[in-house]
């Protein structure tokens, strides 16, 4: 039997079970985060789909999952983080199954939507098991343990992705999930205790949950990013451009004025705002997460479709980006905790900038040691001055007890950046239909997208630069 809730210890036997449930349940998002940039060209040619299609992919699974991950989070609370946590990786691998069975762009697309919302339900469970399982002299210890091993994670996801593409298919991709899951739920049911949120119980009369926010949220993400993505094809005079547009916008102000009516109950509290310096953080995420998630779409598809490379070849370019990510963010978090993250959030950015210039001059025929890698090394290395001092500054810019929320809301602004820039670039660099099969179209494109993908880090550094200061309490650890 697991031991009682808040008693386990990480040297024991559960604790050890607990750690490796959430890690493995935080590995399967992070990495269908990511390796699906890896595969877009082999399911783009196998599903016969276009632009639009590639960037549903993608952004179907960030909708759902920056959409509903508060509302996740609240359920566990509610009725029970272990029970909601399993519901996530069930659902989770289901859809990923329809994923790896699609037949259609569309069937994938709708399979995607569906991964997000599983992981919606997972992601803010893997962490709030932790901190409501283990002993309070284990808590830290645990949690930097499930941040490093989450970080191998994802830093091994394009290199396993690539070569299950090159070696089997893309499809395998999605069904590794299954064997991942099945080890997820094996040790959640033997090792890990249920909690709850005691007060959210007592409360269930006076109190309900926030969904048609998130309904309102999942509604104005939707109706602008279609707009974006079918603009291309459809025109921007379209009656389904211009209606989802307004549906976008009208839902969008409806939500605010929802959150603020219901105050601190509210899915998103307002009392969050009262900082100026929250406000800012998150302005500032969604500016270099949008430039993050603008470049991984682009150089993925280039790397492979212009310069002719292999999908294993393209995880491992990116790799060194994302182990300057693992061994470099402890640094920097606590470089930001002794001079204050102004100077990080400032030069970041502009490195990370510089990176994205490098890159964008790469040529069919381009040697990886001389022209890739020190641009990747640089845009790594400026994002690692960037992660764990927003991390920290964002949960020390609010009261504590918005913690949960506030890092739940960075987080989906974050995705939220990611969703924007997949779909709007397509349409500023005119890249549309089948162009990302052709090599001289999609060289205009990238080139184009890389320049605003720089331009994106740059506004960031300014805003960092000129509104961003010293929290006024200690910086809680990224």
């Amino acid at each position: 039997m697991p031991e009682p809730t808040s008693n386990l210890r990480l040297r024991s036997t559960a604790g050890r079970g607990t750690l490796a449930a959430a890690v493995l349940a935080s590995g399967m998002v992070f990495l269908d985060s990511t390796v699906v940039n890896v595969a877009l060209p082999h399911l783009g040619g196998d599903l016969d789909a276009s632009v639009a299609g590639l960037q549903w992919t993608v952004n179907g699974y960030l909708l759902t999952l920056a959409a509903f991950v508060l509302l996740g989070g609240a359920l566990g609370d509610r009725f029970g983080r272990r029970r909601v946590f399993l519901l996530g990786v069930v659902s989770f691998t289901a859809a990923s199954v329809l994923c790896g069975l699609a037949l259609r762009i569309d069937w994938l697309v709708a399979a995607r939507f569906l991964q997000g919302a599983g992981g919606a339900l997972l992601t803010p469970g893997s962490l709030a098991l932790l901190q409501a399982s283990f002993h309070p002299d284990d808590r830290a210890k645990t949690i930097g343990a499930w941040s490093g091993l989450s970080g191998v994670s994802t830093a091994l996801g394009p290199f396993i992705g690539g070569w299950l593409i090159d070696a089997l298919s893309w499809r395998w991709i999605f069904f590794l999930n299954v064997p991942m899951a099945v080890l997820v739920a094996v040790a959640t049911l033997r090792w890990v205790p249920e909690s709850r949120d005691e007060n959210a119980s007592r409360k269930q009369g006076t109190r309900q949950f926030d969904v048609a926010g998130a309904l309102l949220g999942a509604l104005a993400l939707a109706g602008v990013t279609y707009a974006l993505v079918d603009a291309p094809g459809r025109g921007l005079h379209s009656p389904a451009v211009v209606a989802a547009a307004l549906a976008g916008v009208a839902a969008a102000v409806a939500f605010v004025f929802l959150e603020r009516r219901r105050g601190d109950t509210a899915m998103l509290p307002v009392g969050l705002f009262h900082s100026r310096l929250f406000s800012v953080l998150n302005l500032f995420t969604v500016l270099v997460y949008a430039a993050l998630g603008g470049f991984t779409f682009f150089i993925a598809v280039y790397l492979q479709n212009v310069l002719g490379w292999s999908a294993l070849l393209t995880g491992l370019a990116l790799l060194p980006m994302t182990f300057l990510l693992l061994v470099g963010s402890p640094v920097t978090g606590a470089l930001s905790t002794r001079i204050g993250p102004r100077l990080p959030l400032t030069v970041g950015p502009v490195l990370a900038a510089v990176g994205l210039l490098m890159l964008r001059e790469i040529e069919p025929g381009a040697s990886y040691w001389r022209q890739v890698l020190p641009g990747v090394a640089l845009f790594g290395a400026g994002l690692t001055l960037v992660v764990a001092p927003l991390t920290a500054s964002v949960l020390a810019a609010v009261e504590d007890r918005f913690a949960g929320v506030a890092s739940g809301f960075n987080n989906a602004a974050s995705r939220v950046g990611g969703l924007l820039a997949v779909a709007a670039l397509p349409l500023l660099v005119g890249l549309s239909g089948t162009g990302y099969e052709q090599p001289a179209e999609l060289t205009n494109a990238y080139r184009g997208a890389l320049l605003w993908c720089a331009g994106l880090l740059l506004a960031g550094a300014f805003i960092a630069a000129v509104l961003v200061h010293r929290p006024t309490r200690r910086p809680l650890p990224a």
